[in-house]
């Protein structure tokens, strides 16, 4: 099933709204890295613990994203889309009016569960208003705004942390929540969701070709390994150099606006070298910034954050944008549910299993590794050249 835009909804309205709900989505799920020392130090939380925590949120977005895609064919795209946002709002908002851990355990699975709504069905109308090699050029687009979210919430919410509180904070990120779902609701009409099948133009078909797209899919998981262990412990190396909460949020801040350039540097790349070089070399660099972040005092960490941000979050531009390539157009929401959903998995289970590593080794080998998974991509990337040589109709 794919999703086809009602004709009384402009494209550029459809990648505004998406945009809009995906920066909101990603900074709500990334300001949770500045709640959990803050509650490591409340309730005496072991990593492993606080790795426990981010499973249970990503848990959540897990479980979801698939039946989100099939609620979103029967419901509307749309209001399932808005339905999660306040999902994500009554799931702060509990977590912000207990106060309790299992308050916070509760809430994080609410707003995990009504976040997985965002990725599969976000990404599906985005593809479906933009057609042929429009859709991958969007796709980047919508997927950089997710990190303009990352960048102005945890900065945001680190900043009324340090003023109210962290149960406070939660409350006024609901309250934004709620907002956002309004905003979903009055501004896309109920966007229909149908086989397009035989209706696709031959510019926006994709060959479906399983042994690339499940490759693909693969490269994507440990991309997000490294990411999701990278983002669990930062927050404690920076406590680590210093760093008070607003420093910590300043850091995260950083990190991700580099992040944000690099879905537009790494596009322009992935154009001028082809993905396979592109992913490379970033997955590389990944590896050596974040080794090389670890003896640096807290000034040059901060420095040095923007790089490792551009070339962490660099490559998920370039795996977002291929599935169209793999993937014909009728099968394409599922697909997206199936990426985002593996994307979830690994970011519930990743951190947990570094909150073990981290426990049992320490902080800074336990990051070590992390950092060495990217080079796991490597050999995955260069398999999957033969793809790109293939027509893709």
């Amino acid at each position: 099933m794919t999703v086809t835009v009602a004709p009384s909804v402009t494209p550029r309205r459809t990648l505004t709204v998406c945009g809009g709900a995906h920066a909101l989505h990603d900074g709500f799920t990334d300001l949770l890295n500045v709640l959990y020392p803050l509650l490591q130090a409340q309730f005496g939380l072991s990593y492993a613990a606080v790795g426990a925590l981010k499973t249970v949120y990503s848990g959540g977005m897990a479980i979801g994203q698939i039946p989100s895609g099939r609620l979103a064919v029967r419901f509307g795209g749309v209001r399932v889309l808005a339905i999660g946002t306040v999902m994500v709002a009554v799931g702060y908002g509990l977590a912000g009016l207990t106060g309790s851990l299992y308050g916070v355990i509760a809430g994080l699975l609410l707003a995990g569960l009504g976040g997985s709504t965002q990725h599969p069905i976000g990404s599906s109308l985005v593809s479906a208003a933009f057609s042929g090699l429009r859709s991958r050029t969007a796709l980047g687009t919508y997927n950089f705004t997710g990190d303009v979210g990352k960048v102005l919430l945890p900065a945001f919410f680190a900043l009324i942390v340090a003023s109210i509180g962290w149960q406070q904070g939660l409350i006024v990120i609901a309250a934004i929540a709620v907002v956002g779902a309004g905003v979903i609701l009055g501004s896309l009409k109920p966007v229909p969701l149908h086989n397009k099948g035989d209706e696709a133009k031959a510019a926006d078909a994709g060959q479906d070709r399983p042994w690339a797209y499940w490759l693909l899919f693969a490269i994507h998981i440990a991309d997000d390994l490294v990411r999701t262990g990278f983002l669990i412990f930062l927050p404690f190396l920076l406590r680590n150099k210093g760093a008070d909460i607003p420093t910590i949020g300043l850091g995260l801040s950083l990190l991700f606006a580099g992040g944000a350039a690099g879905k537009l540097v790494m596009g322009w790349v992935g154009e001028k070298l082809g993905v396979v070089p592109s992913v490379i070399l970033t997955e590389v660099a990944t590896t050596v910034l974040i080794l090389l972040l670890l003896p640096l005092p807290l000034p040059f960490a901060l420095v040095l954050l923007p790089a490792v941000g551009l070339m962490l979050n660099g490559t998920s531009s370039v795996l977002y944008g291929t599935v169209p390539e793999f993937v014909s157009p009728e099968k394409r929401t599922h697909a997206f549910a199936i990426f985002y959903t593996g994307g979830s998995v690994a970011g519930a289970t990743g951190p947990l299993i570094s909150g073990f590593v981290g426990d049992a080794v320490g902080l800074p080998i336990a990051l070590s590794i992390v950092a060495c998974i990217a080079l796991t991509t490597v050999p995955m990337v260069w398999a999957l050249r033969p793809a790109f040589r293939q027509p893709s109709s």
